[in-house]
C-alpha cells in the first residue's frame, strides 16, 4: 500500500513547467515519463457464470513501492491558475491565466481533526478524464441544424476536439504525482462519452490518443471539408470565409486555413499511465440516444452513405428538438421519417466505410486490439467475456484494501439518460458484499440525478447500504458538481467538450484519525492560456479550442460548478 506525509500542494502552467525542464519547444507529445510501480490488477467479483467478467488478479501481487515527495512547483493544477475569461461578458472574450481555485473542506460525513495532514498516507491516487466527445464533425448522422432552434445543438469548437484531448494527455503525462499526497499516479478512468457519434472513425480516435499514435480527424473526401463550416449557411461559423455569418457577428474570428489545419493528421503521446474506460451513452448509442441497431437499419446506411441534411426549417427542427429532448424516439423512427423526407435539401457527400457505427462487441474488442494497448493493461478493464457477453461492467484492483468498479449507467433501449438492470444491481451486490474489506470506488458515465427508471435512488441506496463504498465518481452532466451521500460521496466532472474543459486528480487517505479524506484537484489540458490566431498548428489549435468553447453561442456559464465542487478535500468516517 503507497505510504506517504503529506506535502505542499503546488502547480505549474505548461509553458514554466517545460522551461523549467529544459524542454525545447512546445509541439505535441512533450510531457515526463511517469514510472508507475505496478499495474492496476483486474480482481474476481463474486457472481455466477455469465456475469459481468472480472479477471482473478496476479497471485503475489505486490504493493507499490513508496511515492515520491512533491517538489513544489510541479503540480500544473487549477491550485494555481485557471484559464480566465478577459472582456466583456456581452461580447466575444478572450482567455487568459488567472487565479486558481482554493481548496475547500467538506465534513458533512465526517469532522475534520486537527493534525491529520502529518498523519495522513495514501491509499489510491489516479485521474478521471470524462465527455471527451471526439467528434467526426462531418458524420452524416449529426443533427448540427437543430441549431436553428436551440444555440447550443451544435458547437463551433467540435473539429478541434481530438486536438484539445491530446492536450489533456499531455498534461497528465507532465503530473509527478497526487499533489496532495505526492503518491504515483496509478492509472487514468475515462467515464464515458468518449466519442460523439458511436463511429467507428471516432472510436479509433480516442483509443490512439489514449494509447498513443497518429491520427487523422477527418472522413469523407481526403482533400476537402464536407461539413456545415463551408455550407454558405449563416446558422454556422465559417472560418476561412469572409461570410458575415451569425458566430462573426457575435465576434468569432475569421480564420484563414482553419479547416484545412483542423483536417491535418496530429500525433498523441499516449497516456503513460494504465488506462480504463467507461462507456457512455454515445459511445454505445447512434447519436448518443437511438436503440443500437448492431450494425444495420437505416440510419448505419446513412451514417456511411453519400447524403448530409444540413439546414432544416424551425418547425421542423422545433418539434424533433423536442421529440429528442423528451426521449419519445428510442429506435429512430421520427428521426429516419424526417431524414426520408429532407432529401432534396441534403448536400452530396463522400460515402466513408469509416462512419459506421460500431456495436457493444466491437467497442470491446477494439479495447483488446494490442495496436491500442498503449501503458495497459490489455483491455483497458474490458475482458473477452465482456465482448462475449455484451455486459461493459467489470471490477479491478486499484491498490491494495482499494477496489474499482466499472459501471455500464447507457440505456440499451434508446434514450441519453441513465439506466441500470436487475441483473447489473445484483452482480453489484455481489461485488459489494464479495470485497467488503476494500475500500470501493465506482466509476459510472451518468450520475444519480440523470437516470431514467430510478436508477439513481436504486443506485445510492445500494451504496448506502455498503459501508464500504468511498466514491461514486461520474461525469454526463458536463458540470462539476459533489454531493454527499450517507457514508460515500458522489463526484460528478465537467467535460472536455464546454467550457472549461478539466478533468480531475482523485486522491484517497488515511487519516489515522478514524477517518478517510478524498482529494479532488481539477486539471486542464497542457495548452497555453492565451490564443494566438496564427498559431494553427497542433498546440495552437488546442488553444483555440478551449476559447472557442468558452465563446460557443448558448454554451452554459455555470459548469466550473461552485467552489465546493472543485479542488476539495471531502471526508469520511472510515469503517
Amino acid at each position: 500500500m503507497s505510504r506517504l506525509r503529506s506535502a505542499a500542494e503546488a502547480a505549474l502552467d505548461r509553458r514554466s513547467f517545460l522551461a523549467a525542464t529544459g524542454a525545447v519547444g512546445v509541439s505535441a507529445g512533450i510531457g515526463l515519463a511517469l514510472r508507475p510501480d505496478t499495474h492496476a490488477r483486474t480482481v474476481a467479483a463474486a457472481g455466477p457464470p455469465g456475469a459481468a467478467p472480472a479477471a482473478p488478479a496476479a497471485p503475489g501481487a505486490s504493493p507499490a513501492a513508496p511515492p515520491r515527495v512533491p517538489v513544489p512547483g510541479w503540480f500544473p493544477t487549477t491550485l494555481r491558475t485557471v484559464a480566465t475569461p478577459r472582456g466583456s461578458a456581452s461580447g466575444y472574450r478572450r482567455l487568459g491565466p488567472g487565479p486558481g481555485w482554493k481548496r475547500v473542506i467538506r465534513t458533512q460525513l465526517a469532522a475534520a481533526r486537527s493534525g491529520r495532514a502529518e498523519r495522513r498516507t495514501a491509499l489510491a491516487s489516479f485521474v478521471q478524464l470524462t465527455d471527451l466527445h471526439l467528434t467526426d464533425v462531418q458524420h452524416p448522422v449529426r443533427t448540427e441544424y437543430l441549431r436553428a432552434q436551440a444555440a447550443g445543438a451544435w458547437r463551433p469548437q467540435e473539429a478541434l476536439t481530438v486536438h484539445g484531448a491530446i492536450s489533456l494527455v499531455e498534461r497528465v503525462n507532465a503530473l509527478r504525482g497526487g499533489p496532495v499526497t505526492g503518491a504515483d499516479l496509478g492509472f487514468v478512468m475515462t467515464t464515458g462519452d468518449n466519442t460523439d457519434n458511436n463511429c467507428k472513425a471516432e472510436l479509433d480516435w480516442f483509443l490512439r490518443t489514449m494509447s498513443g499514435g497518429r491520427i487523422t480527424p477527418d472522413t469523407g473526401d481526403p482533400a476537402r471539408y464536407e461539413g456545415v463550416q463551408d455550407s454558405g449557411l449563416p446558422l454556422y461559423w465559417h472560418p476561412d470565409a469572409a461570410l458575415r455569418d451569425a458566430d462573426k457577428q457575435r465576434g468569432f474570428p475569421r480564420l484563414e486555413g482553419y479547416l484545412a489545419a483542423a483536417r491535418r493528421p496530429v500525433t498523441s503521446p499516449g497516456l503513460r499511465l494504465p488506462w480504463y474506460s467507461t462507456v457512455g451513452n454515445h459511445d454505445d448509442l447512434p447519436s448518443g440516444c437511438f436503440a443500437n441497431g448492431n450494425g444495420s437499419g437505416y440510419l448505419a446506411e446513412f451514417a456511411v452513405g453519400g447524403r448530409k441534411l444540413l439546414s432544416l426549417p424551425v418547425g421542423e427542427a422545433r418539434a424533433l428538438e423536442a421529440v429528442l429532448r423528451k426521449g419519445t424516439d428510442p429506435r429512430g423512427g421520427y428521426f429516419t421519417d424526417l431524414l426520408r423526407r429532407e432529401t432534396r435539401r441534403m448536400r452530396r457527400v463522400t460515402p466513408d466505410a469509416s462512419r459506421a457505427p460500431f456495436t457493444p462487441r466491437e467497442y470491446v474488442e477494439a479495447h483488446l486490439d494490442p495496436a491500442y494497448a498503449g501503458a495497459g493493461p490489455a483491455g483497458h478493464g474490458y475482458t473477452r467475456e465482456n465482448a462475449d457477453t455484451g455486459n461493459l461492467h467489470y471490477s479491478f484492483r486499484i491498490s491494495d484494501g482499494v477496489l474499482g468498479i466499472s459501471l455500464d449507467t447507457t440505456d440499451k433501449g434508446g434514450h441519453f439518460a441513465g439506466s441500470i438492470g436487475r441483473a447489473q444491481l445484483d452482480w453489484l451486490k455481489r461485488t459489494l458484499l464479495a470485497h467488503r474489506d476494500d475500500h470501493v470506488i465506482v466509476f459510472s458515465h451518468h450520475n444519480s440525478w440523470t437516470f431514467d427508471d430510478g436508477g439513481g435512488e436504486k443506485l445510492v441506496a445500494l451504496l448506502k447500504r455498503n459501508r464500504n463504498v468511498v466514491a461514486w465518481i461520474n461525469g454526463h452532466s458536463h458540470r462539476n458538481e459533489i454531493l454527499a451521500h450517507g457514508g460515500f460521496w458522489e463526484i460528478s466532472t465537467a467535460s472536455h467538450v464546454e467550457f472549461p474543459q478539466l478533468a480531475r486528480i482523485v486522491e484517497l487517505t488515511d487519516n489515522h484519525d478514524g477517518t478517510l479524506s478524498l482529494f479532488t484537484t481539477l486539471i486542464e489540458s497542457a495548452t497555453p492560456h492565451r490564443t494566438d490566431y496564427d498559431d494553427l498548428s497542433q498546440t495552437g489549435l488546442a488553444a483555440l479550442y478551449r476559447e472557442l468553447s468558452l465563446n460557443a453561442p448558448g454554451a452554459r456559464q455555470n459548469l466550473a460548478g461552485p467552489p465546493e465542487a472543485r479542488n476539495t478535500e471531502l471526508l469520511l468516517k472510515k469503517r
